[in-house]
């Protein structure tokens, strides 16, 4: 079936003048800008916009260089390791965990960038737009629509027309994708791949056979690593609203605020690993004609790359020792380290400010978040020698 894109695809080159040029001169821009990066001369900036004839030079000359300055400002290092090992020369989905509304997917993209690669296209939720302008923004930045205001047949086909635009992408043009693994963040750090998004990446194929559909997209699992969650006590905060009133929702507001301290937020060290192409793995699987099976195997296999190529660190051995009551991983930080990530734990609780705070539960919910890592490497260890596909 053939689908027109317009609605949800990146923008072109020819988009440009319509799309990126006016922007320059959004207000709201400029706001931004001037609150995030006082030090830059934003007629400069302008001018360097208007300047852009593709979306490359944008992301070169605008992206990029304020990526470079946000993280040397709210990390300590960022680094990718294994990028080497993929073959650029064919069109991928990478599937990461999700910590970060924006910096998951702009990270990423800096990294690649950084290292000479062609940089990913962008999943991204319709929520996210507060206003029409940030729509026009984030698809210059070759970011594509995923439609989250939408309910049942509606919502299917959604799915079709999305899925289809990443094969298109991916199988027919070899670009390469990005898309999270689960829809919203990973509140607690579980990091477990949502069925969801691996039928819908399967629907957008020609074959009835459902592993043939997604080897097409040659996914590769790419886990990130942030040392501190800046938007953690903001996650806490959330699990006692919903905990107290299970209708609680989140509002655009809520989004936004989440987005800026994200951006802005200290973050330590950052580290993106990738894993390896999953087809071969897939090849080692006995067929089985079971759709659902098949979903489960794709999802835990993704989430077994992911989860062994997390990078810990000492706040994530801290908060399990802490969590447990054991002394477990106490080799794994020294004094220094074990006071400050306490210190950093501490002051975040602090930050909670909501009605009824239940202190003694947002702080599980802080040690949950940062020692599931941990947790879920353990799980993978014990499970190694008897996992069987498709189980």
């Amino acid at each position: 079936m053939e689908y027109n894109f317009d609605a949800i695809r990146c923008y072109y080159n020819d988009d440009v003048p319509s799309k990126l040029w006016p922007l320059a001169d959004r207000p709201e821009i400029e706001a931004f800008v001037k609150g995030a990066f006082p030090q830059v001369d934003m007629e400069q900036i302008r001018q360097t916009i208007r300047s852009c004839k593709t979306i490359k030079e944008f992301q070169t000359k605008i992206v990029l260089y304020f990526l470079d300055l946000l993280s040397k400002a709210s990390c300590d290092a960022i680094a990718s390791h294994n990028v080497e090992s993929i073959d650029f020369s064919r069109g991928h989905v990478f599937v990461t965990n999700h910590r970060d509304i924006v910096l998951d997917s702009a990270y990423l993209n800096m990294l690649l960038g950084k290292s000479g690669k062609e940089t990913c296209e962008i999943a991204i939720g319709n929520n996210l737009f507060a206003a029409p302008w940030i729509e026009d923004l984030v698809r210059v930045n070759k970011s594509f629509v995923v439609r989250r205001d939408l309910t049942g047949r509606q919502m299917l086909e959604s799915s079709k027309i999305l899925s289809a635009y990443i094969r298109q992408e991916v199988y027919d043009k070899n670009l390469t994708v990005w898309i999270a693994q689960r829809e919203g963040r990973s509140k607690d750090n579980s990091d477990n791949t949502q069925s969801s998004v691996i039928k819908m990446l399967a629907m957008g194929g020609p074959s009835r056979d459902l592993m043939q559909n997604i080897r097409d997209l040659h996914i590769v699992p790419v886990a990130i690593s942030y040392e501190f969650d800046p938007c953690d006590y903001l996650k806490a905060a959330e699990f006692q609203l919903k905990r107290d009133n299970p209708e609680w929702k989140k509002t655009k507001a809520d989004d936004v605020k989440s987005m800026v301290t994200g951006m802005r937020g200290y973050k330590g060290r950052v580290n993106y690993t990738f894993t390896r192409e999953l087809n071969p793995i897939f090849d080692t699987f006995p067929w089985i004609d079971d759709k659902s099976a098949q979903v489960n195997c794709v999802c835990q296999t993704i989430d077994r790359e992911l989860h062994n190529a997390m990078v810990l660190y000492p706040i994530n051995y801290l908060a399990y020792d802490l969590k447990y009551a054991t002394d477990k991983y106490a080799k794994m930080y020294t004094d220094e380290e074990r006071a400050k990530a306490a210190d950093y734990l501490n002051g975040q609780l602090a930050k909670i400010d909501i009605p009824d705070k239940d202190e003694e539960f947002l702080w599980q919910m802080l040690l949950t978040m940062y020692s599931n890592p941990v947790a879920n490497k353990e799980a993978l260890e014990r499970e190694r020698d008897e996992i069987t596909p498709l189980t």
